[in-house]
């Protein structure tokens, strides 16, 4: 994974501040979710837009919550039918 050469310090809290140039190159807003992976074997932290997506089919576009779970709309369709 090629780096962009911005160093950050963790605060006491645990927090790193991402660049406002880093934010706006992956159209980050504030307060937008973000999934945290590790890669043990390379010793990365991995940060990835999150995204809701449906639990059946992984589309992520025209999803709701649907007792407890995301679904999109189409899947939904498909349970209600039966």
């Amino acid at each position: 994974m090629e780096g962009v050469g911005i160093v950050r310090e963790v605060d006491k809290l645990g927090r790193v501040v991402l660049p406002a140039e880093l934010r706006e190159k992956l159209d980050i807003e504030s307060g937008e979710p973000l999934k945290i992976f590790i890669d043990e074997t390379e010793g990365e932290i991995i940060l990835q837009k999150f995204q809701l997506a449906c639990v059946f089919c992984d589309e992520a576009e025209d999803v709701i919550r649907f007792k407890g779970k995301i679904v999109c709309k189409a899947c939904l369709n498909k349970i209600l039918e039966k």
